[in-house]
């Protein structure tokens, strides 16, 4: 039987699935840095608590296994998808619909109302847009790099290579902008 769950869900299930390298799973902390490393490029990015809460979910529908480690005095869980949480994740991938994506851009917001601020300021916040869009862009060029040419994350590296083009619109849009102020 199919739970309802949040994309949140089926995005940390997508984490535990695509590094399965080992049996041993990864910690609410593990998830929490790969979704910082990759996740944010493309996705939301969830808080810790979300995290933690979504996890929760998965292990009271059997979609994850959680083996818990003691190390001295602290104790974590380490989690790992399950042959069910694999399932749903697969029928998730068929059958959930192509929404369009929601764009939330702070700049495009602030730029619609430039004549409130004036083209110098205008101008200023592009430039610092830029400058943070080239060392996004940096730090996804470097995640692509790290992926290589290996089959086993073909697809990852294909969502990087579309996030660095989207970066490169997003840097000639702001040059179109700029020049017409």
């Amino acid at each position: 039987m199919a739970h309802s769950l949040s994309t949140t869900s089926y995005a940390l299930l997508s984490l535990l699935v695509i590094d399965s390298s080992s049996d041993e799973g990864m910690t609410g902390y593990e998830i929490k840095q790969r979704a910082d490393f990759t996740l944010r490029f493309y996705w939301v990015s969830p808080a810790m608590s979300q995290i933690y809460t979504e996890l929760d979910r998965l292990l009271s529908h059997s979609y994850v296994a959680a083996v818990e480690e003691t190390s001295g005095k602290r104790t974590s869980k380490r989690y790992r998808i399950t042959p069910t949480g694999r399932e749903a994740l697969q029928a998730w991938l068929h059958r959930s619909e192509d929404d369009f994506p929601v764009l939330k851009h702070p700049i495009a917001l602030r730029l619609m109302l430039g004549a409130m601020m004036g083209a110098d300021e205008v101008r200023a916040m592009l430039d610092r847009y830029e400058k943070a869009l080239a060392e996004r862009r940096q730090e996804l060029e470097a995640v692509r790099e790290m992926l290589g040419d290996r089959e086993e994350v073909a697809y990852p590296a294909r969502v990087a290579e579309w996030g660095l083009s989207f970066f490169d619109s997003e840097a000639a849009t702001i040059n179109r902008v700029r020049d017409s102020l």
